[in-house]
């Protein structure tokens, strides 16, 4: 059992990030993170006929099937890429088993994507939000901007019990402070009031947003293990639930799928690309499929 994000100092988190994500990562995309990255620090060129070493990611078949010739598309590099990571540290966010928070989840991912846009000579911000505005992080280069931010998210305390958060002032809050056109992160679980898809359209539209979605296992299936103690992460209400009633695990299953399903559609219309990532997830495998996704996209 691995020891609670908490009970650790920034630099020996970082140092873990870097010998068992980085470096696998590193392995299985080859040093390659366009696929990742390519919305930042890739502009579209120009286009010539294909060559037999050329990457076949890069055809364009549009204009292929017009020309009856492969093509490809040529990409140059950007000078850097501004990086945001817009981060929910609302109640719920503290769900999960002692372990694997979402919390714990949020800080790998932030620190291992900090890390990998730094080391390339990119910048990276940060804005924490829970039920307001708690802090923003200016966004800079560098390994100690890494361990910044790795320290604050360690030491920014957990909240009390509150009615639902609502998302839309974080993203309005990423609207007002990122002028420069960036990569953004929105690391949430979207357990939110309505209200957030509008400001997510327009921050997509200025931006290449990334949706990073925790959720755990609990929080989709029950176990069939009798009487149980629910609390809501949010309000804290309690309330007695019989996981026994066959029919009750279906109707929470059922919810715990339409709300995916509204989640998806929302996602869909902004044009934003999400990772839906478990508590229980590998994070090198998550992140890598979710650069099969961004791939596949482009192509």
């Amino acid at each position: 059992m691995s020891m609670p994000t908490s009970a650790q100092t920034p630099e020996r988190i970082l140092q873990r990030l870097d010998w068992k994500v980085i470096r696998r990562l590193d392995g299985l995309l080859q040093g390659d993170y366009r696929s990742l990255f390519y919305g930042y620090g890739l502009d579209f060129a120009d286009l010539r006929e294909y060559q037999p070493e050329d990457d076949i990611r890069y055809i364009d078949w549009n204009v292929t099937a017009r020309m009856d010739s492969p093509y490809v598309r040529q990409y140059v590099e950007d000078r850097e890429i501004t990086a945001w990571f817009l981060l929910d540290l609302s109640p719920s966010m503290d769900f999960g088993a002692v372990e694997s928070l979402k919390r714990s989840v949020l800080i790998d991912f932030v620190t291992t994507f900090a890390r990998l846009l730094t080391r390339h000579g990119n910048r990276v911000g940060a804005i924490f939000y829970g039920g307001r505005v708690e802090r923003t992080i200016p966004a800079r280069g560098g390994r100690l901007q890494v361990l910044r931010l790795l320290n604050d998210l360690l030491k920014q305390p957990r909240l009390p019990s509150a009615p639902f958060t609502s998302l839309a002032p974080m993203l309005e809050a990423g609207l007002h402070s990122i002028k420069q056109r960036s990569l953004i992160f929105i690391i949430s679980d979207f357990i939110s009031e309505p209200g957030w898809e509008r400001p997510l359209n327009i921050l997509s539209q200025r931006h290449d947003v990334l949706a990073i979605r925790l959720w755990d296992p609990r929080e989709v299936e029950l176990p069939d293990i009798g009487l149980l103690l629910m609390e809501d992460a949010e309000t804290g209400e309690q309330i007695y639930v019989d996981t026994h009633d066959k029919k009750f695990r279906q109707r929470f299953r059922e919810a715990a799928q339409q709300r995916e399903a509204t989640l998806s559609a929302a996602f869909k219309r902004a044009g934003v690309d999400a990772l839906a990532l478990s508590t229980e997830e590998d994070l090198v495998r998550a992140i890598v499929r979710f650069a099969t996704l961004r791939r596949q996209r482009r192509t």
